[in-house]
């Protein structure tokens, strides 16, 4: 596909830019070392001139601790506790409406693939134009299609838990979407996890096991929507559900948005989504709609909760560039900790002396998963060839580095 239009120039470069400018061939570079030189724009390449490759960048630091010197690592861990921070709220504003006695979990999130759909397709309008943006819906439509489904489910069947669970056991079933996202990659993505990498995420579930046991000591529940046992088993279900369909989203998105504008994804994500989940509301959420309660609480709690999960999709495609589906997985499960925080505050819930315990050892797993890693860390995708020429050089990309051009985001 062109990545020009009528415009302007591409945000982000993933093809040959327009049939004027004359792309090169494959293997078309210069021998001098350090000189700029070009790669061939197999797959989606953009074809722009580079001033290094791959293998130098990350020659550029070296020891076990290389990725911990760059700028980037800093980042990622931040993001990381900002989208956790981002789906604890969410959770809590679940958990506010069903105790409002408002429990719609299909319509929901429909205002929030609104919400993408109107700032990101119109966006990618603007940018394509619509002829274009309709090729785009024949060629690859499929693609996203699935994407959209997978992660309306995961938010679907999540959201369901809450009527029957409680906020904390359902943030705790969430980690059995790192064990999707590891089975995932490594058979599909081709994806080779270090030593390292498995010690933080052991160590990382460990911390959640020690939140699970002091749950299990203090009988922690949310005193403002009292769960029976038998409706917990079913609510966990739901969750454990939800938690799988997350997973491999992750995973489909990671590979979408290591290849296509952000925008594109993004905007194809919240268009089919918002089908996807009108349809779903329609079928599922019609009685629970009727009787649901609507008050002005519940509609700030709804209006909160748009905005946070818009936030939240807005960010995670970074999180997916600069790291992997992985660690954006590890991340969250300080959600726990959090949720915590919160809920002392929101459902007076008392926090037990094991949490920050927990808390502790997770972030230990996050510093772990990256030792060892170079300066690239996980930016640089297996998929996408030695110098990442089959992906997009857009911001958190590995190709970006590579090609340091300025007309991307």
């Amino acid at each position: 596909m062109e990545s020009r239009n009528k415009k302007g120039g591409a945000i982000e470069h993933y093809a040959p830019a327009s049939a004027e400018r004359r792309s090169p061939s494959v293997g078309e570079v210069t021998a001098a070392h350090g000189s700029p030189q070009t790669i061939g724009t197999e797959g989606n390449g953009s074809g722009e001139p580079i001033v290094t490759t791959v293998d130098e960048l990350e020659a550029s630091k070296k020891g076990r601790f290389a990725y911990f010197k760059t700028r980037d690592f800093y980042i990622v861990l931040v993001l990381g506790q900002v989208l956790a921070l981002c789906i604890t709220s969410t959770n809590t504003f679940s958990s506010l409406l069903v105790a409002q006695g408002t429990s719609i979990p299909a319509f929901q999130t429909f205002f929030n693939y609104v919400l993408l759909n109107i700032i990101y397709t119109a966006f990618t309008l603007y940018r394509y134009g619509f002829k274009r943006w309709c090729r785009l819906i024949l060629k690859d439509g499929w693609k996203y299609i699935i994407l959209s489904f997978l992660d309306v489910e995961g938010n679907y069947f999540t959201v369901l838990a809450y009527r029957y669970t409680t906020i904390l056991s359902a943030q705790l079933i969430n980690f059995f979407a790192i064990v999707m996202v590891v089975i995932i990659s490594f058979l599909f993505l081709h994806v080779r996890y270090h030593i390292t990498q498995i010690a933080g995420i052991l160590v990382c579930i460990g911390g959640v096991g020690i939140l699970i046991a002091s749950d299990h000591i203090t009988g922690a529940s949310n005193p403002m929507n009292p769960i029976s046992r038998g409706d917990q088993v079913k609510g966990d279900l739901f969750a454990l559900l939800g938690a799988a369909c997350y997973g491999l989203s992750n995973v489909a998105e990671e590979f979408l948005v290591s290849k296509r504008p952000l925008y594109e994804v993004v905007g194809q994500l919240g268009f089919w989504g918002m089908i996807w989940n009108g349809a779903q509301a329609g079928i599922f959420d019609k009685r629970s709609f009727q009787t649901a309660t609507w008050n002005g609480k519940v509609g700030g709690y709804l209006t909160g909760y748009t905005l946070i999960l818009a936030l939240f999709y807005s960010l995670a495609p970074l999180m997916f560039r600069l790291a992997s589906a992985a660690f954006f997985n590890i991340s969250l499960l300080t959600g726990n900790f959090w949720g915590v925080c919160i809920g002392v505050k929101v459902f007076h819930l008392h926090i037990h002396w094991m949490y920050p315990i927990a808390f502790v050892c997770i972030v230990g797993g996050l510093l772990v998963y990256f030792v060892g890693r170079k300066v690239l860390g996980e930016a640089r995708k297996p998929w996408l060839g030695k110098n990442q020429e089959k992906g997009v050089a857009g911001v958190g990309t590995a190709r970006r580095k590579v090609v340091r051009s300025d007309n991307v985001v």
